[in-house]
């Protein structure tokens, strides 16, 4: 069972839904969250934080202590709580809690907050925690950008202490001081400037990791994938994925898959430079939108090509790709028939090489190809060593931070005392991630700077 309970600022009224939805077929520009929704929702899911305004000029969510605060009203909770109660009463079995928050902004405080209240309320339920960052920030303006990495920093220390899992998930090049550039798909082109773009690819890649505790046929639960991926105080992990998996048409799943014997054709989607060194600790993957017969494409009687190609199932097969690419790391698998849609109001942003079904064509065809409506998808949810580089290059920014400029920051509420027992946690934290390649790593950043 599952339920949506959001948060959110004010906001002027949206449109009517029928412009709202030629608006978004055609790929304009909206305002706010909402008026991407094609769906209705239940009173009781929303609650509306009347204090702030969405992107207004004044009355911003601006600073983690200013979610913190709003948490901390008894009105408030008290809100919270009964939309809470009002499902969970509904609940034959209630595995747990799904929270997306913002980490750039005092939603971070808000998700903090949160997350406390489930992990207080609801003892030895899963907490899956996903923070959202923009793929455009506000890098060129000093006092946001300054804000921006100590909500980030301090939302992923709370967060990550109240969950059972805590995954950053962005398009965005960075989390730190330095912008890179946004994350690119061989077969997308999208806009990176665009929310409705960018949102788009994450709901994707986030209904995709999820799909193994939330089908009705599966044998795991929230809390089982969480401990598979936590131990040794890992409760950060990292997003990968393909968007879309790069399937050739007419070819099975160990043709396509020995095309990638050394590396994983998936995007890093967690805010850091990607490594050279292929490794894990443990790891979910999900691929999905693959018919179960595509592994067959060797005639009868005749050796198989590969030992992939002698696989008796599609989850023989990536669980043996995983073995093969990622020794040693724990490895668990799910292969879905059912490939991830993408049917109006999804935006139309793909390689003319797809066909209707996602999958890539040989050459361009000759004709206007006809809209993509599903894509089959590979995804991952890894404990890696990458997360040291994430958390550790944070840690190195905030040390170098001034933190007498951030005066309004820190007057919303945040004592500097608990901003430095912060900082120590986020370097505990990186520390965990720690192998040895790290320190080759630093040394070649270090001569590329």
């Amino acid at each position: 069972f599952a339920f949506h309970i959001s948060l959110i600022p004010g906001a002027s009224p949206a449109p009517s839904r029928l412009a709202v939805s030629q608006e978004v077929y055609s790929g304009s520009s909206m305002q706010v969250w909402s008026d991407y929704l094609s769906v209705h929702l239940h009173p009781k899911s929303l609650y509306v934080i009347r204090q702030y305004m969405h992107d207004g000029e004044c009355g911003c969510l601006e600073a983690f202590g200013q979610g913190e605060s709003l948490l901390q009203d008894p009105s408030c909770i008290e809100e919270v709580e009964d939309r809470l109660h009002f499902y969970v009463e509904e609940c034959d079995y209630l595995q747990g809690f799904q929270v997306l928050c913002d980490l750039h902004n005092g939603f971070s405080g808000v998700g903090a907050k949160v997350t406390e209240l489930l992990y207080d309320e609801y003892p030895g339920k899963g907490i899956l925690t996903w923070g959202l960052t923009p793929v455009m920030s506000n890098v060129g303006d000093c006092q946001k950008n300054f804000c921006r990495l100590l909500n980030t920093a301090l939302g992923i220390v709370h967060l990550s202490r109240h969950s059972s899992l805590f995954c950053p998930l962005s398009l965005s090049g960075s989390l730190g001081i330095k912008p890179q550039p946004p994350v690119m798909f061989p077969y997308i082109n999208y806009d990176a400037s665009m929310n409705y773009h960018s949102s788009a690819i994450l709901a994707a890649v986030l209904d995709t990791l999820t799909a193994p505790y939330r089908l009705c046929s599966s044998q795991g639960s929230m809390m089982h994938l969480a401990e598979t991926l936590n131990f040794s105080g890992r409760k950060v992990v990292a997003a990968w994925a393909s968007v879309p998996f790069p399937a050739l048409h007419s070819y099975s799943l160990p043709d396509t898959l020995c095309a990638y014997q050394q590396d994983v054709p998936w995007k890093l989607l967690s805010s850091c430079r990607e490594q050279k060194v292929s490794c894990c600790f443990a790891q979910s993957v999900v691929l999905r939108g693959i018919c179960k017969e595509s592994h067959i494409s060797n005639c009868p009687g005749k050796q198989p090509p590969s030992p992939l190609h002698a696989c008796e199932s599609t989850e023989q097969i990536l669980q043996h790709y995983l073995h093969t690419v990622f020794p040693g790391a724990f490895s668990t698998s799910h292969v879905l028939e059912q490939p991830c849609s993408t049917l109006p109001p999804y935006p139309q942003f793909f390689s003319p090489l797809l066909t209707r079904q996602g999958f890539l064509l040989d050459k361009l065809p000759s004709y206007s190809s006809a809209a993509v409506e599903s894509i089959p998808v590979l995804a991952a949810l890894q404990s890696s060593p990458i997360l040291h580089t994430l958390l550790s290059s944070l840690y190195k920014d905030l040390q170098k931070l001034n933190t007498r400029r951030g005066a309004s920051f820190f007057s919303a509420g945040v004592e500097h005392g608990d901003f430095q027992e912060a900082l120590e946690e986020l370097r505990t934290l990186s520390q965990c991630y720690e192998t040895g390649f790290e320190a080759d790593e630093s040394e070649n950043e270090a001569d590329s700077d």
